[in-house]
């Protein structure tokens, strides 16, 4: 097992190109900066740091560890906030943390005052990144690849809908089916969200919609529909505005219909499996409230 305080003095040493540096903001002597990188080095079995007049540089070795040592640094001290029970970093691919999440989050914090509550919402593949690399407590996703390390839940079922603009053809139709759709031409949203993998699985292989313009967001594909660019699927609570306002028409398709599975993934020392945090335990009790 490493020593998180000598990783932490590599980096201090990398960070600062000086063992005086080093020292000084660590509070440490120079030659307990010397032990600690040396320590460090006979644990690894490599050099790490070599000196000369310039200063210090990290070896290729050195190089080759900092990204598993900055991680192993940001895992500990979001440890040492979740024992703490009173703070957390959520992070939500955008469609949830635009359209779903914000009065999933209002009751949370209704129930427990005082909590240090912090939001990052980013395109899901950015999301599942700082997961990873312990910048989040928690994630919720449209997607999710069982990565090793962490634990997963669905935890809610979205209806897919398909957006047309007021006076298309199909503004008027109660439902749509599959078969309709098979070929037609699609504007699309933000990569990463599971939608293509959705649509592979409702369509099938050689069947789904032509995605021919891919706009980056729900929100930029909104905008074109609304436009008249053309149609597309999207979460039903997407356009709920939207539709109330007569700006979309949102046409369900005839069952069966699509869904997309929402996911919340949390790493495996925050909390075991059979046991969610906190948070994604008041999403299961309470995702009427989206």
């Amino acid at each position: 097992m490493l020593n998180l305080f000598l990783v932490k003095t590599l980096l201090t040493v990398v960070r600062t190109k000086s063992f005086r540096s080093t020292a000084e903001t660590l509070g440490l002597s120079q030659p307990a900066v010397s032990q600690h990188i040396r320590r460090l080095e006979e644990e690894l079995e490599v050099t790490l740091i070599r000196r000369d007049r310039r200063g210090c540089e990290p070896t290729p070795a050195a190089l080759a560890f900092l990204p598993f040592a900055e991680r192993a640094l940001r895992m500990s001290e979001r440890a040492k906030a979740a024992v703490k029970l009173n703070q957390l970093r959520i992070g939500a691919g955008s469609n949830i943390g635009i359209y779903i999440l914000q009065p999933l989050l209002k009751s949370f914090m209704d129930a427990h005052p005082g909590l240090d509550l912090n939001i990052v919402v980013d395109r899901n593949p950015a999301i599942a990144e700082r997961l990873e690399t312990a910048d989040l407590d928690l994630a919720l996703m449209e997607w999710w690849d069982g990565r090793s390390g962490f634990s997963s839940l669905e935890w809610r079922r979205e209806p897919v809908v398909l957006i047309v603009p007021p006076g298309h053809p199909l503004s008027r139709r109660r439902t749509i089916t599959r078969k309709e759709l098979i070929g037609a031409p699609m504007l699309g949203g933000e990569p990463g969200t599971g939608t293509g993998r959705l649509l592979q699985t409702y369509f099938g292989p050689g069947a789904t919609p032509i995605v021919r313009m891919q706009l980056g967001s729900t929100e930029a594909v909104k905008q074109a529909v609304a436009a008249g660019l053309g149609i597309s699927l999207v979460l039903a609570s997407a356009v709920r505005r939207e539709t109330a306002a007569g700006e979309l028409c949102a046409i369900p398709f005839a069952d069966p219909a699509p869904v997309k599975d929402l996911y919340a993934i949390w790493p495996k020392f925050i909390a075991p499996p059979d046991r969610p945090p906190a948070f994604v335990r008041h999403l299961l009790h309470n995702s009427s409230l989206s």
